[in-house]
């Protein structure tokens, strides 16, 4: 049922992280993937060599804070591939910022990694979608767009901004036969929060709040990803699939 031999998938930030165990899910369910990094070229050259062997697979060097080079990797991968089916927008950064403190250059740098570049990479890779009359878009985004998060204000305004644009866009794009989905992740054990997570007292704590007491791993969230971006979900649009643990009971 996993089967997506012919599909062509462009994730973003998969060098590590979610984003890697998404690489890994797509390419053993036969898909040929891009993915992009920006500073893990050994990561990135490690994933790219491993599941080469069983499906194509090409790594694309990106700053996401670069329109340039975003409108290029997508051109880019429509080459090499010869089209693009599916889009995981996975790219991003959590940073702390008390909003006292918080500056308006942390601000900025937060929402233009997480949001607009987004955004970008999803308006070069729509057109090619259209033509085919066929596409699946999933945005990562996270618990925190949906109640908050203190002292990460510019992280959740992020994330609500993104789970807002997958819902308009899922009404936009439903007549072109292109669903837009978002996966929204609670405490998952990655590079990202494993400052807060290696801390004993941290990690009781934030257990303590997860009914199924145990914190996500990133294959965690990609199965529910690669679910999305199979035609099983072909009638799911502008949903916001919550992979908490039943932490926060939101839709």
């Amino acid at each position: 049922m996993f089967n997506l031999k012919a599909k062509k998938v462009f994730i973003t930030g998969g060098s590590k992280g979610i984003g890697a165990a998404c690489v890994k899910y797509f390419a053993m369910a036969g898909a040929s993937v891009g993915f992009t990094y920006n500073e893990s070229l050994a990561s990135a050259s490690k994933l790219e060599k491993r599941f080469s062997k069983i499906t194509k697979c090409k790594s694309y060097k990106v700053d996401i804070c670069d329109e340039v080079q975003i409108k290029n990797s997508i051109l880019s991968f429509i080459k090499d591939f010869g089209g693009i089916d599916i889009l995981v927008n996975n790219a991003g950064i959590w940073r702390e910022g008390k909003i006292g403190k918080l500056s308006l250059e942390k601000w900025e740098e937060t929402l233009r990694i997480n949001l607009t570049s987004m955004f970008l990479f999803t308006k070069y890779a729509v057109p090619q979608m259209k033509l085919k009359h066929y596409g699946k878009i999933i945005n990562i985004s996270s618990t925190a767009g949906q109640r908050g998060e203190a002292h990460y204000s510019h992280y959740a305004a992020s994330k609500g901004g993104m789970i807002s644009f997958t819902k308009s866009l899922a009404a936009e794009l439903g007549q072109f036969n292109i669903n837009v989905n978002s996966v929204a992740p609670g405490w998952v054990l990655t590079d990202m929060s494993k400052s807060v997570l290696t801390n004993k007292k941290s990690l009781e704590e934030e257990l303590k709040k997860i009914p199924l007491k145990r914190i996500a791993t990133a294959d965690d969230i990609a199965g529910p990803v690669l679910f999305l971006a199979s035609d099983l979900s072909r009638h799911i649009n502008g949903e916001i699939l919550n992979v908490n643990g039943g932490s926060v009971l939101v839709g």
